[in-house]
């Protein structure tokens, strides 16, 4: 990907965040999750940017931002959205996290309220990612499952690129990928190294955000997009949890790439109050 209109955005003191911006309109910014960049929304920016002003963040730690030993957690991933926001002296924007990037708009949420928000876009992720109750909650899986991830993959490079290979095959794409596309998909993830990887997957493990959920759906218009694979428990839960949002259901985690004029017209409809 050729990054454009690419800038750096200090944070908090010596730390900056890559923000991509291109395009003229209303603000949307989307926000990767765990551990990716904003390569991973190629497509979004090709096709936003001709109708919208696209914002891309790298959250910190993540991609071309500051590697940093502090605040890998997404109650400051919060807090540096707020930052972003307040730079480039945005107004009405649409929100759109991806995975645990939707972390980062829900505590951006608590923080700061709703005065500079106009919708809000959360791409398949439980505001309530552990539960013991698993077989009826929304979680990210059984907790035998996280902690193996957390004690056995995230403890050295080599681990952490297995994780994401066999995450991408088994839960992110739903065709078979290239070895040069999980190989590109596992280097974006390897930018953020094992040891922040690690904090930041157990800060958004024990996030909690059904609250903010709740009221970010009753206050702005809310799209909620779900992966196949749990689609049906991830719906019944966002009903149960954020009523008034909207639900599309769509390909497997990494939709928006594998499925880009899908997602973009589900995006579209949504953005112009059909959904």
């Amino acid at each position: 990907m050729t990054v454009v209109n690419g800038k750096y955005i200090e944070v908090d003191s010596g730390v900056e965040l890559f923000v991509q911006d291109v395009g003229h309109g209303d603000p949307i910014i989307f926000i990767p999750g765990f551990t990716f960049t904003t390569e991973v929304f190629i497509h979004q920016v090709e096709h936003f940017s001709k109708t919208n002003r696209v914002i891309v963040i790298d959250p910190r730690s993540h991609g071309r931002s500051t590697i940093t030993l502090q605040g890998n957690d997404y109650v400051t991933h919060g807090t540096d959205l707020a930052e972003v926001i307040d730079a480039l002296e945005l107004k009405n924007v649409t929100l759109a996290g991806w995975s645990f990037g939707c972390l980062t708009i829900w505590e951006y949420l608590k923080q700061e309220g709703y005065d500079n928000v106009k919708s809000l876009i959360f791409i398949d992720m439980s505001p309530k990612a552990l539960s013991t109750n698993h077989e009826e909650d929304w979680v990210e899986g059984p907790l035998n499952d996280i902690g193996t991830i957390y004690n056995t993959y995230l403890r050295n490079p080599a681990g952490q690129r297995e994780f994401i290979k066999a995450y991408t095959t088994s839960v992110m794409v739903q065709r078979d990928v290239t070895e040069d596309e999980l190989n590109w998909l596992a280097e974006q993830s390897l930018k953020t190294p094992y040891y922040i990887a690690s904090n930041l997957f157990a800060s958004g493990m024990f996030s909690d955000y059904r609250n903010e959920a709740r009221e970010a759906s009753e206050l702005v218009p809310t799209l909620t997009i779900v992966a196949d694979h749990w689609a049906d428990i991830a719906t019944r839960f966002t009903q149960k949890i954020s009523p008034k949002s909207s639900i599309e259901v769509l390909g497997g985690h990494l939709m928006f790439w594998e499925h880009s004029e899908e997602f973009n017209e589900l995006v579209e409809k949504f953005l112009s109050g059909e959904n």
